[in-house]
């Protein structure tokens, strides 16, 4: 599709904005323009540097569709570079300057392991090592009362000591400064006078003034570990743009759902740590306005994982309980002690290690295996024919016929089916004493029977029953599994939207500016009155407003929201109830977290006295509205040759002729499984069991029925 000169029907201009969004095979390019058009694009992601990638696919885009580059309004981007910092452990030379006493917080750390049993166990190494975790003689008290006051001379000789050390970034975490930062905000003065502005410094009142020592100190570490190669990268991703031309403002998503500017990005990088998977949930809640069902659970399953998100009432549930560097993530509120806890809001996802690169292997002992190891980027599964002989999960599915092997990505990536057939039979069939087609719909099974896992640890495993809930897939693999996923949990309804393989790109394009601002403010119900709350909340407010305001967000559009953490007085960790606005009523916050604790756990208490321990505000700027209610796709489409192939969807259906079809095709008609719908980014899997269609918005709407 030519976009060159296109206009609106007014006779404007079209303007676009870009979504960016790296993954661990492809990063994902999407172009939405102000009549909703849409162009995607999917490339080889460059881990050597990833703006690079991002700068050329934009460039390339760009001279195709002949769009000048004031024709584009701005850039919104989701970035792996934190997290993966961590991962590979190959961030900054960190050092941390405590309050005497707590040097050692780092290594104590809870007492939580991810596994039961586990003799093996080992707890991550802190990013901070001992010989660089450094004491203070200062001491805040909980109310923020100095008990014992900030020695200069004490932090100058510390600072001189980090320097010596040659430290590129420091943490300061003293004790009790969400509730008193004078002492914080001193330390870091002498040590930004003393090492130079080209260290990078944190301070936790900045990041986190909240309690829980272990969690600020492990948070504030994280940031400060993370951030030069965070500011770097976003140095980097600035000039590129530059180069290319592009003016226009660029905004990164953080992990809660909501977007920030590249600064606040650069000041905040443990924001940003999962922002991709969260531009998905966002992209779902976006659709969950338009659908006549506002209960969603999202389901994302790319190369390397499958990442499940509940969306309720049109709005995502979120998390601070998240850990960075843990691996795979059954639950946020279940699993602990596998990484470092990010304290901060996360869109809260379920995550397992079952993607279309995931390994497929047999033991000693017969037994078959989907993962959680993966062939990656590089080589890939066998059909990329970059040299892995090990049969991974895309390997079953081209078998199996669900995907075209002269269409991946539009046909820039050909695929040997092959030496996939051949890689299953010898390492996999041949070993169990099965067919060829019998093992590869085996490992569908077995890997579907895992990633059902993820969209239980965000439904059932918390009160939730999926039956109540419609699915939508997405990612480069969801759509071929989705069904498949819905029957194994007795969900009725799947939605495949347009663009699913790059859909948390253009997730990116539908999100808000959003900043959460929270204090302590712990209370037992006694000490709260209505006055207190109303000046507590009024002082925060106004926090925002000012912050807002100073990054370039007029007043008239920015939207506050009240919410607070209570928790049962003796329990050790909080729920999140909304508060509403004028004076709060605490009797009011205390029913509604009684309903919010029987709706999570099963179970309240009308009588035992509630403590509030948090107070928050969000601030929010809404997106722009796109004239997008239905998404109109440009770009490649599958070559019209063969109308159908040979499928195979297990031994009760066998071998069948199955259709293939396009989305546009669907349009009017109400059509039977077997079939399968190929585009661009995504291969959409109709089995025998199930029907579908195209509904007004353009998502492909799946029925599962009973066998």
């Amino acid at each position: 599709m030519d976009l060159r000169g296109k206009n609106t029907l007014r006779g404007e201009k079209v303007h676009y904005k870009i979504g960016v969004d790296i993954g661990g095979t492809f990063t994902d390019i999407v172009l939405l323009g102000t009549d909703g058009s849409i162009e995607t694009k999917k490339v080889s992601s460059t881990p050597d540097d990833y703006s690079r990638g991002i700068a050329n696919c934009i460039r390339e885009m760009l001279s195709e569709l002949g769009l000048a580059p004031d024709q584009i309004a701005g850039i919104v981007h989701a970035s792996t570079v934190g997290a993966n910092t961590i991962l590979e452990y190959k961030g900054a030379r960190t050092g941390l300057i405590t309050t005497e006493g707590f040097r050692d917080v780092l290594e104590m750390r809870r007492l939580r392991i991810p596994k039961l049993y586990d003799l093996q166990y080992e707890k991550p190494m802190p990013l901070v090592p001992r010989n660089l975790r450094f004491e203070i003689s200062e001491r805040m008290g909980p109310r923020g009362e100095i008990w014992k006051s900030l020695s200069p001379d004490d932090v100058e000789r510390t600072a001189l000591q980090l320097k010596k050390a040659g430290i590129e970034a420091v943490a300061i975490c003293f004790l009790h400064s969400y509730a008193n930062p004078e002492h914080e905000q001193r330390a870091a003065e002498i040590v930004h006078r003393t090492l130079g502005s080209d260290v990078y410094i944190t301070r936790s009142s900045e990041i986190l003034p909240e309690i829980r020592e272990y969690e600020r100190t492990s948070t504030t570490v994280v940031n400060a570990y993370i951030g030069p190669v965070v500011k770097r990268y976003m140095n980097s991703l600035i000039s590129r743009f530059d180069e290319i031309g592009l003016p226009c403002p660029v905004q990164i998503m953080h992990s809660g759902g909501g977007l920030m500017t590249i600064d606040a990005a650069t000041r905040k990088p443990a924001c940003t740590i999962d922002s991709g998977p969260a531009a998905g949930v966002i992209a779902c809640a976006h659709l969950a306005k338009k659908l006549s069902h506002g209960n969603l659970i999202s389901f994302d399953m790319g190369g390397t994982t499958a990442k499940a998100g509940i969306i309720e009432n049109g709005q995502p549930a979120k998390t601070t309980e998240y850990e960075v560097g843990a691996g795979v993530n059954l639950s946020s509120k279940l699993v602990k002690g596998g990484g470092y806890p990010v304290k901060l809001p996360f869109i809260d996802l379920s995550e397992i290690g079952a993607g279309g690169g995931s390994l497929v292997s047999v033991d000693t002992l017969g037994h078959i295996t989907v993962g959680p190891k993966s062939a990656g980027a590089m080589p890939g599964p066998v059909c990329y024919d970059l040299g892995n002989k090990h049969p991974t999960f895309t390997d079953a599915l081209v078998t199996l016929g669900y995907i075209n092997p002269e269409f991946l990505v539009g046909g820039e990536v050909r695929l040997n089916a092959d030496k996939a057939r051949q890689a299953l039979e010898e390492k996999v069939a041949r070993p169990l004493g099965k067919s060829l087609l019998d093992t590869a719909h085996g490992v569908l099974m077995l890997g579907c029977a895992t990633m059902t896992r993820a969209v239980k640890a965000v439904s059932t495993y918390r009160g939730r029953d999926p039956r109540d809930f419609v699915l939508v897939a997405f990612g480069g693999n969801g759509p071929v599994v989705a069904a498949e996923i819905a029957r194994s949990l007795q969900m009725k309804r799947v939605v495949i939207p347009p663009a699913p393989g790059v859909f948390s790109a253009v997730g990116l394009l539908f999100s808000d500016v959003e900043y959460e601002f929270i204090r302590t403010f712990f209370r037992r119900g006694e000490e709260t009155t209505p006055e207190i709350l109303r000046q507590a909340y009024h002082r925060l407010e106004e926090e925002a407003r000012e912050a807002m305001k100073a990054e370039g967000y007029p007043l008239s559009r920015v939207v506050l929201a009240r919410s607070a953490d209570l928790r049962y007085s003796g329990q050790a960790y909080e729920l999140t109830i909304p508060v509403s606005d004028g004076v709060p009523d605490f009797s009011q916050m205390i029913r509604a977290f009684g309903d919010e604790h029987e709706r999570t756990y099963g179970h309240r208490s009308d009588t035992d006295p509630v403590d509030l321990v948090n107070i928050k505000v969000i601030a929010k700027v809404a997106a722009e509205e796109m004239e997008a209610d239905r998404l109109t796709r440009a770009g490649s489409q599958p070559k019209r040759g063969v109308a159908e192939r040979q499928a195979y969807f297990g031994p009760n259906y066998g071998l069948l002729a199955t259709p293939v079809l396009r989305r546009e095709e669907l349009k009017g008609r109400t059509l039977k499984g077997p079939l399968i719908v190929e585009e661009y980014d995504a291969t959409c899997v109709v089995p025998p069991w199930s029907r579908v269609t195209l509904d007004t918005l353009g998502n492909i709407d799946m029925t599962v029925e009973e066998e």
